[in-house]
């Protein structure tokens, strides 16, 4: 077995493969960012603040929300797991903002509970307000 590995292993470890190694590595590190940055940016600024009420479709047909609310929380589930792999050393992106948002998608008892617990984390609110600055969005409200 070791001598399979490092056969395949040195057989793709030519100057080609590490630069499309890295190109893939920096494509996906920018497509996450700009995603992610995307989406903090449009949220409301009261988006974690108690008071905001935070109902899906309700003026929609049932079915129609019914759907909607499976796909959103497929599209939840699929965030969180890119998210949790992201948080590996290696691999590039916003890893704990990329599971925020995915939680955000997410219905499930306590989510609000979890989603301040993460939000009040001095290094996320201090990333999300900051990108929220630079595109002169007001920082989030939480109390």
């Amino acid at each position: 077995m070791f001598e399979w590995l490092k056969e395949n292993v040195a057989a793709r470890l030519t100057g080609a493969g590490v630069m499309y190694g890295f190109l893939i590595f920096l494509a996906t590190f920018v497509i996450t960012s700009a995603i992610a940055a995307l989406i903090i940016v449009k949220l409301p600024a009261d988006y974690f603040h108690p008071s905001n009420e935070r109902e899906f479709w309700v003026d929609r047909h049932p079915a129609l929300r019914w759907a909607g609310l499976v796909a959103k929380n497929i599209a939840g589930v699929l965030l969180v797991l890119v998210g949790v792999a992201m948080s590996l050393p290696g691999i590039p992106g916003p890893g704990v903002l990329t599971i925020l948002l995915g939680i955000m998608l997410l219905d499930f008892p306590g989510k609000r509970a979890l989603e301040l617990k993460l939000v009040r984390r001095q290094q996320v609110r201090r990333a999300l307000d900051r990108v929220r600055e630079r595109f002169n969005r007001p920082p989030l409200l939480l109390d």
